[in-house]
């Protein structure tokens, strides 16, 4: 293959096997009655375990005892992958990788090792799909949240890159959050993402590719003027995440970005900014959109689709006949991906949903299984819609430990006609 591709390893290499198992003994051929004492033995195990007190305890290794994490229960959808109720409370199973590792998917995109979660910035550039994602390179629970990088041909595999930005300003310090990318009509790319400072105030922050030439994007360049944007009045610090792909809306000559918020009423709303240089930017007066008691919003992302084509419209296509737009938030309060299908009125700075009773945060959801922090990019080579959401597992965190890893991304695609969404098939 010409180009990079003969610079960079194929990955989906095994995870190291550490503490194999020894190999199995023999077998031995044992008396009837060995095998009734045996029998009789493990019963009167079984009858002691469901009799004795019963508390949190560690995994024994090397002679010590840790102190065993606290579940986060099956009420967060979370299973401890115990070895049954009589037994889950007294001890653990003591999972390695050696045994887990089978569980890794070969189909649907993981780190090779480590915590991950929101899918960032997806694109198509210069022949390579570009996914980034918060990753945990020192761990597989959360926390020191990085860009993560891979590159794909065909969204199935994919080549891991070095990490694209490190939380090391002081207004990305608490990390790096999620982001967007947006293409320029000159062929450029900017990278909006939230950073949470030195202090945990979230605030939006700006990176451009070192080399716009380099179709691998192996280097970012945060912006001197960091941070763009900071928490308007009236919105909490922390409340203020996740800008998404900008739209560029003719009749004012610029760029409009939606940014996730909630108002003090603990309504879920859209905040929208437009700009012309992704710098200087100006708040829009009122709100996209607002959803009583349905909290904070986070990873909002705002598309067109069409009503009457086959095919998948650019993110800044305008509102007109035949064409709808798509809202969808993340809800915090209950960890699901919510979106409904309205109008949107570039003047007003208004989107409406067409049915009320199926407004965001209360209606549809895109998936009804573990999966949360969505976002969609626009595939101009193939004039589709390319959906990502990421699925945080069931484990524990103790067994993502033992393991070596933490989720997966799920992509969709369609076409972007209206049809192919839940609430419209058939109509």
């Amino acid at each position: 293959m010409d180009g990079p591709d003969h610079l960079i390893p194929f990955s989906y290499a095994p995870l190291p096997q550490t503490n194999p198992p020894p190999p199995p003994s023999p077998p031995k051929r044992k008396a009837p009655l060995t095998y009734l004492a045996f029998a009789a033995s493990a019963l009167l195990l079984l009858v002691l375990a469901a009799v004795a007190p019963r508390g949190p305890t560690g995994i024994k290794e090397t002679g010590t005892e840790t102190p065993a994490a606290a579940s986060r229960g099956v009420s967060q959808g979370v299973s401890e992958k115990s070895n049954g109720p009589l037994l889950a409370d007294s001890s653990r199973y003591p999972w390695t990788n050696a045994m887990l590792v089978w569980q890794r998917t070969s189909f649907h995109f993981q780190p090779q090792k480590n915590w991950m979660n929101d899918p960032d910035g997806p694109m198509y550039y210069k022949g390579w799909y570009h996914l980034f994602y918060q990753y945990n390179p020192d761990s597989a629970i959360w926390g020191n949240i990085t860009w993560g990088h891979a590159v794909s041909r065909d969204l199935i595999h994919w080549l891991y890159l070095p990490l694209a930005m490190v939380p090391d300003r002081w207004y990305d310090l608490n990390g790096v959050w999620t982001g967007s990318a947006t293409l320029l009509p000159t062929g450029g790319v900017v990278m909006l993402y939230t950073g949470s400072t030195n202090e945990s105030v979230q605030v939006q922050n700006l990176a451009t590719p070192a080399d716009p030439d380099d179709p691998l994007l192996l280097r970012w360049v945060k912006s001197e003027s960091n941070p763009i944007l900071l928490p308007p009045r009236g919105i909490g610090l922390k409340d203020f995440r996740d800008p998404t792909t900008a739209w560029f809306v003719k009749s004012d000559s610029a760029w409009r970005i939606a940014i996730g918020s909630k108002n003090p009423d603990h309504d879920g709303i859209a905040l929208v900014y437009k700009t012309r240089d992704f710098i200087n930017y100006e708040l829009i007066h009122g709100v996209l959109h607002k959803v009583d008691g349905t909290g904070m919003w986070e990873c909002v992302d705002f598309y067109p689709v069409s009503t009457e084509s086959g095919e998948g419209l650019d993110t800044s296509t305008g509102p007109g006949e035949g064409v709808r737009h798509v809202l969808k938030a993340s809800l915090d309060d209950d960890k699901h991906d919510y979106y409904a299908i309205g109008r949107y009125e570039e003047e007003a700075n208004t989107w409406t949903p067409d049915d009320a009773e199926s407004d965001v945060g209360i209606g549809l959801r895109y998936d009804y299984g573990k999966y949360y922090a969505s976002k969609t990019f626009y595939d101009q080579v193939k004039k589709r819609r390319v959906l990502w959401g990421w699925t945080g597992e069931t484990d524990s965190e103790r067994t993502d430990i033992r393991k070596g890893w933490a989720s997966l991304q799920l992509s969709d695609s369609t076409g972007g006609e209206l049809k192919s969404f839940p609430y419209y098939r058939g109509k």
